[in-house]
């Protein structure tokens, strides 16, 4: 099936095949932008294994120019904002950051970072989660192929969304969708969610995945972060 460009599978959830700087001038009443955008750090996707892109024989064309993150700041919203230290240098700087550990076992050798950091004007103190996600090791999605090469799981994206105190009810924006993980942990816990994907092979991928979970809803248990 080839989902259309603009599209609601459900009220309170649209998706947008489109560039985000193009879609989220015209939108109106967001109330948080929770987003995973391109590093700027020359992706290297050609290792990994997932359905969905246009760019996975090779580097990712998405990740090459250095990230400009002023049109998520200009929105002037609750914002967590995932590898934001890869562009530091163009944000403002917060006294908190959100903390993914990704691995439970310590020396052991991977090829992925062992945790990931998220930039959050809504925290004052730093929270951490403890979630594990190594290749096929994992604490939710198991045996689930990946449909983006930086996918995050939908258990984190709902809990920086608590962490962040993002109402229920809330319209979230998710400027670069990729796998739709933010509008899936959105369906999850009562909040309305945009996303927003430029490229068509993802769009499509994302697609097909918020499709599947809206054939079997079921709520996600907020998760109570660790202050440190």
């Amino acid at each position: 099936m080839d989902y259309p460009p603009i599209w609601t599978p459900a009220p309170g959830v649209t998706l947008y095949q489109a560039d985000c700087a193009e879609v989220l001038p015209t939108l109106a009443g967001l109330d948080a932008v929770i987003t995973d955008p391109p590093y700027g750090i020359s992706y290297d996707a050609s290792h990994a294994k997932y359905l969905g892109g246009t760019d996975r024989d090779g580097q990712a064309d998405w990740d090459l120019a250095p990230y400009d993150p002023a049109p998520i700041l200009a929105l002037d919203l609750p914002s967590v904002i995932w590898g934001a230290q890869c562009f530091a240098s163009r944000m403002p700087d917060r006294p908190a950051w959100l903390i993914w550990i990704k691995t439970q076992r310590d020396g052991v050798q991977i090829r992925q970072a062992e945790a990931e950091l998220a930039w959050c004007n809504a925290i004052q103190r730093s929270q951490v989660i403890r979630h594990l996600w190594i290749g096929s090791f994992r604490d939710s999605e198991a045996g689930q192929q990946n449909i983006h090469p930086t996918q995050k799981p939908v258990r984190v994206m709902a809990w920086c969304m608590d962490a962040a105190r993002v109402a229920t009810g809330a319209l979230v924006v998710d400027p670069y969708m990729g796998s739709a993980s933010t509008i899936l942990a959105c369906i999850r816990t009562g909040r309305r969610a945009i996303g927003i994907e430029r490229d068509p092979g993802h769009y499509q991928a994302a697609c097909a995945r918020v499709a599947a979970e809206l054939q079997q809803p079921f709520l996600l248990a907020p998760i109570q972060p660790a202050l440190v």
